[in-house]
């Protein structure tokens, strides 16, 4: 795989202008939607057409163990490992799946701790499918469910605060989900604060790291969270259908096998994840993804995600009435960010509003309901996005601030 050359020294104009280069995709409408899915490079996905050859052609010979010098298990630990590698953490303590909602399905409706009677905590930042996973603990094992919404403005010191609170006034709290980065609004709380606080009350928590693999610096023991979901096919940028799950060795046995699972042993990690035939070609090119990253630096990544962020912001910041959501402490968010449109307070004006955009002005963004104080319209750049399509969105905004006045 032909891995870029990237100078140290490039400045936003140059850097923006290099790295869409690595990119294949279509701009017909400008998409500003990596929150969902991260477009591989083109030579990641050279791998993985070349990798969908070679499945077609082994096919369940592959999958039998049977090629010479490529026995199927051992093939995809090339892929654990390199996940591992980038998140620091232990082989064994990784399995792959099939993105980050399974992963965190896998995580949360196996919590093997929570009994009838105790409780499990979200919030309002929370992704939709994971309160949905929270909500079966309550139908299947009689947990007692606790929603709360995070206070607006969304400083971290009302973050901190919130959480505090909450896990003080929850008799029997066992289960906390956290959510790395918010698919809603990007919000980045103080994870790893969060994470010691419910610590010291007794808590575990469940991190869904959907949109910080890839996106941002990330290491598991600075993190300190023993159960983590993330996707590989977001902020990675490897094939669709790719995720996995981390368990810290110690506490595995606390996340039972998914559905009974003897495929694997019951003290393999693998045996907390789904067995059926999956896009293994997408699996074995997860390698590739991992060497794309750290030849484009995941510092220099995130410096340049946050970089676009910041461009269309501080631009639109400047648009009467339109509000935005994040509060500008630095720590606080990274790629993703939103808005309101004066006016707007429904989650059908949002996704009108979604269409507007498209349809008129040729852009993706995305209408996101669920946050307590209402509907928004997420923006969300990748590595191939230009401050020229940026432009166009704030132009954009700008144009369509009076729709629903």
């Amino acid at each position: 795989m032909a891995l870029p050359v990237l100078s140290d020294d490039l400045g936003f104009d140059a850097l923006q202008r290099q790295l869409a280069s690595l990119y294949d995709v279509d701009r017909a409408i400008v998409n500003f939607d990596a929150a969902y899915y991260g477009a591989m490079t083109r030579a990641v996905h050279a791998v993985y057409m070349e990798k969908t050859g070679w499945m077609n052609r082994y096919n369940s010979t592959f999958l039998r163990s049977a090629v010479p010098g490529a026995p199927r298990d051992a093939e995809l630990d090339k892929s654990r490992d390199a996940v591992a590698h980038m998140i620091g953490a232990q082989p064994d303590e990784i399995a792959l799946a099939g993105g980050g909602t399974e992963a965190l399905y896998a995580l949360i409706a196996n919590y093997a701790p929570v009994k009838a009677g105790d409780a499990v905590i979200y919030c309002d930042v929370d992704y939709d499918e994971m309160q949905y996973a929270m909500d079966y603990l309550e139908q299947s094992r009689g947990a007692r469910v606790v929603r709360f919404s995070l206070p607006e403005p969304h400083s971290r010191a009302n973050i901190l605060a919130a959480y505090e609170k909450i896990l003080k006034d929850t008799p029997r709290a066992k289960l906390l989900l956290l959510t790395h980065v918010s698919n809603r609004n990007g919000l980045i709380p103080p994870v790893r604060e969060i994470v010691a606080m419910a610590k010291a009350h007794g808590v575990d928590v469940i991190l869904d790291s959907a949109q910080a693999v890839g996106q941002m610096p990330f290491n598991v023991d600075e993190i300190g969270a023993d159960f983590i979901g993330f996707s590989l096919h977001k902020w990675l940028a490897a094939p669709l259908g790719t995720g996995a799950i981390y368990i810290r060795k110690a506490r595995q046995k606390d996340i039972l096998p998914w559905l009974g699972n003897r495929i694997h042993p019951v003290d393999d990690i693998r045996a907390r994840i789904p067995t059926g035939t999956v896009d293994f070609a997408a699996r074995l090119t997860i390698p590739s993804a991992v060497a794309m990253q750290a030849r484009i630096g995941i510092n220099r990544k995130f410096a340049h995600l946050r970089a676009l962020r910041d461009y269309w912001v501080a631009r639109a910041s400047d648009i009467r009435g339109v509000e935005m959501m994040l509060p500008p402490e630095r720590d606080n968010y990274g790629a993703i960010s939103a808005f309101r449109l004066p006016g707007m307070k429904t989650g059908d004006q949002a996704r009108q509003a979604q269409a507007r955009f498209i349809e008129k002005h040729k852009l993706l963004v995305v209408a996101k309901a669920g946050l307590a104080s209402g509907p928004v319209l997420r923006v969300t750049p990748a590595l191939f996005n230009t401050s020229g399509e940026l432009d166009r969105l704030v132009r954009a905004i700008q144009a369509e601030r009076g729709l629903f006045l």
